[in-house]
C-alpha cells in the first residue's frame, strides 16, 4: 500500500479503536475491578479475535451476509443476547478480594483470552470496523498480502489503543475502594454497555 494509504488507514484504525464501544467499556470495567495485569488476556483476546475477523471479512465472509440476510439477523440477535449477559456480569462484579459467595465469585472473573476472542464475532462494532476497513482500504480483488497487511496493521494500532481504557480503569481503582462506589461504577458501565446497543436496535 502507498504511504498515504497506510497513514490514512492507521488514523481510521486509531479512531475506531479508541472510541467507546462494547470492548472498551468492558476493558474499562475490568481495569477497575481486576487491575491491568489480570486484564491482559482480555486485551490479547480482543486483538487476536479481531485479527481473525478482519482476515475472514477480507477473504469474502462479508459476502455471506449479502447473500443470506438471515445469517446477519441471527448474528445480530446473538450479539444482543450476549451483550446483555456481559452487562449483567459487569453489574454483578466484585473485586477479587471480596469474600463473595461461590456463585458471585464465578461471575466476578476477568474475561478470558478465548472469551474475548470469540466475542469479536458477535460484537456489532467489530463487524462494522472490519467491513469498513476492507471495503474502504482494500482494492477489489486485493492480493492476500494486502489483506493480511491491513489485518496486522489494524491490530498493531488497536491493541495499544484499547489498552488505554484498561490503564484508565486501573488508575480509577484507588478511588473506588468503597464497595458502594464500585457498585455504582459497575452499574453505570453495565448501563452504558446496554446503551451501546441502541444503534443495533435501530436496524432490527
Amino acid at each position: 500500500m502507498p504511504l498515504e494509504t497506510i497513514l490514512a488507514f492507521s488514523l481510521f484504525a486509531f479512531v475506531t479503536s479508541i472510541t467507546p464501544g462494547p470492548n472498551n467499556l468492558m476493558l474499562l470495567a475490568s481495569g477497575v475491578n481486576f487491575g491491568f495485569r489480570k486484564t491482559v488476556p482480555h486485551i490479547f483476546g480482543i486483538s487476536s479475535g479481531f485479527l481473525v475477523l478482519v482476515l475472514a471479512v477480507g477473504f469474502g465472509l462479508g459476502e455471506v451476509f449479502t447473500r443470506f440476510p438471515l445469517a446477519y439477523e441471527i448474528l445480530k440477535w446473538t450479539g444482543v443476547i450476549y451483550l446483555l449477559y456481559l452487562a449483567w456480569n459487569i453489574a454483578n462484579s466484585d473485586p477479587p478480594s471480596d469474600k463473595a459467595s461461590d456463585e458471585k465469585s464465578i461471575a466476578a472473573k476477568p474475561m478470558s483470552f478465548i472469551g474475548a476472542a470469540a466475542f469479536q464475532w458477535v460484537n456489532p462494532k467489530a463487524w462494522v470496523m472490519a467491513i469498513g476497513a476492507i471495503s474502504t482500504y482494500a482494492p477489489t480483488a486485493s492480493s492476500v498480502s494486502i489483506i493480511i497487511g491491513i489485518a496486522v496493521l489494524f491490530v498493531v494500532v488497536n491493541a495499544p489503543s484499547v489498552s488505554l481504557w484498561v490503564l484508565f480503569g486501573a488508575r480509577m481503582r484507588r478511588y473506588l475502594q468503597m464497595r458502594r462506589y464500585l457498585l455504582l461504577f459497575n452499574y453505570g458501565m453495565a448501563s452504558l454497555l446496554v446503551l451501546s446497543m441502541v444503534p443495533l436496535f435501530k436496524t432490527i
